[in-house]
């Protein structure tokens, strides 16, 4: 479990950690779209021993998600 965890933190924390740069809000939301997906597909996925593969998965699903609120946001701002 650990060796799965510790570089799946540590993406984590690097994405965090990117928010910190001007972007505009489909990137921004984009990224924080994936952090809370992945955290979210995490705690799931852990109730059924599938840790990784549900923070992967809610990752993915999260970004998604967070691209196309942030480029909604671009589109109403005329960015």
């Amino acid at each position: 479990m650990n060796r799965i965890f510790a570089p799946f933190a540590a993406v984590v924390v690097a994405i965090g950690l990117s928010q910190c740069a001007p972007q505009n809000n489909m990137q921004r939301d984009a990224g924080t779209g994936a952090v809370l997906g992945a955290g979210a597909g995490a705690i799931i996925g852990h109730q059924s021993d599938h840790t990784a593969e549900g923070a992967v998965l809610g990752g993915l699903i999260g970004a998604g998600a967070g691209a196309a609120v942030g480029a909604n946001k671009d589109k109403q701002q005329g960015r």
